[in-house]
């Protein structure tokens, strides 16, 4: 049993020297399969769900050759790494649709704090009880994938002491999300929510995880983990994702799992929400390095360690699905830290962020050239 995995990635756009410049309203009106954010210096583009991991390679890659293609078109522009503006640009924010009054909303309501880059992974899960029990144990677990692709330490030039600037300042919406019991009660906090202006739509759930579907909240089909940064790799994405859908299938057979059942707070519900609030912030403070609580018994355990308990609990069934080689790289994670660490450690050493930001722009660009001329077929625009 695999699940089926797809992706919505969002990206900024810029020169190579790492300046932000948004080109979101065109590209989308210009570009098939890409999709303006509120503001224009980023673009999301979306991946058809797979279930095989050879063929997401590519689907990953192709529409980035195709909008590099397209900025190469309109200058010396490209796709620049990170999930937040690391050289400059949060003191306003740019309208991509001044238009639209949903995007004016989000302007004078949360200013440039959503201008970020991410990727959210949908796994899907048609079974709606399944699903509201899958997001229990993401939810508490969700601060491990933050720590794994943790890539936004730098804000306007300046490193912020946090790993993932993103997620310590992203206006997470609403404030509250409980930890939910069924599908009737994620039905009934959704419609109060509505009703009390807390969201806006029920799109308007920015919380580190979330059931989604056609029809939300009634028709669902899929878990979308919203927590983490962007990953430069590809090969860093899919390792993350292999980890969530062997966890996701480790749970489906070890009904225990659920946090529900199995941790010393089952009963306290309000407590979990604590504790994964809580581990959130650590996880985007310190990544790998943050002392998180565990959810089943309390006990302080390090990001990396308790990846690393979960890594091997999994690898068999991985090895047993057949997607244990996409799932190894995860090991290479944690031995050598992830994006955010490894700027870092250059920025400790004397770097300059500029520096650090601009060679990122180039391996990330090589990176993807040599995976796409191996595996995929030409683009074109």
């Amino acid at each position: 049993m695999v699940l089926s995995k797809g992706f919505e990635v969002e990206v900024y756009t810029g020169t190579p020297k790492g300046e932000v410049v948004g080109f979101s309203g065109r590209i989308a009106a210009e570009l098939e399969g890409f999709v303006r954010e509120p503001d224009s210096r980023n673009v999301e583009y979306t991946t058809s769900p797979a279930y095989c991991y050879e063929p997401i390679m590519c689907d990953l890659l192709r529409p980035r050759a195709r909008l590099r293609q397209y900025l190469s078109q309109l200058g010396d522009y490209t796709i620049i790494p990170g999930s937040t503006l690391a050289l400059g640009g949060s003191d306003r924010f740019y309208r991509s649709d001044p238009s639209n009054p949903y995007h004016a909303y989000i302007e004078e309501t949360y200013g440039t704090s959503v201008v970020t880059a991410s990727v959210h992974i949908n796994l899907g899960i048609s079974d709606p009880e399944l699903l509201i029990k899958a997001c229990r144990l993401i939810r508490l677990e969700a601060p491990l994938w933050l720590a794994l692709t943790a890539s936004s330490p730098f804000i306007d030039g300046q490193a912020t002491g946090n790993h993932s600037s993103r997620w310590a300042t992203f206006p997470k919406t609403p404030a509250q999300v409980p930890i939910f019991k069924h599908h009737c009660h994620f039905i009934d906090w959704t419609r109060a929510q509505l009703k009390a202006g807390t969201m806006q739509n029920v799109r308007h759930l920015w919380s580190a995880v979330r059931p989604n579907g056609n029809r939300r909240p009634y028709d669902l089909n899929r878990l979308e983990l919203r927590i983490c940064d962007l990953p430069s790799s590809p090969i860093s994405l899919l390792a993350v994702t292999a980890l969530l859908e062997a966890r996701l299938l480790q749970l489906i057979a070890n009904p225990e799992l659920d946090p529900l059942v199995s941790s010393k707070w089952r009963k306290e519900p309000e407590t979990l929400a604590e504790i994964a609030d809580a581990n959130e912030a650590k996880a985007a403070h310190l990544s790998l390095d943050a002392e998180l609580t565990h959810w089943q018994d309390g006990r302080t355990i390090s990001a990396r360690d308790w990846i690393a308990e979960i890594y091997e609990q999994v690898w068999p069934m991985a090895k047993q699905e057949g997607f244990s080689c996409f799932l190894s790289p995860v090991k290479k994670i944690l031995a050598e830290g992830n994006e955010a660490q490894k700027w870092l450690g250059l920025y400790n050493q004397g770097v300059s962020p500029d520096a650090i930001v601009k060679h990122a722009i180039a391996s990330m660009l090589e990176e993807e050239n040599d995976l796409k001329d191996s595996l995929c077929e030409p683009v074109t625009v």
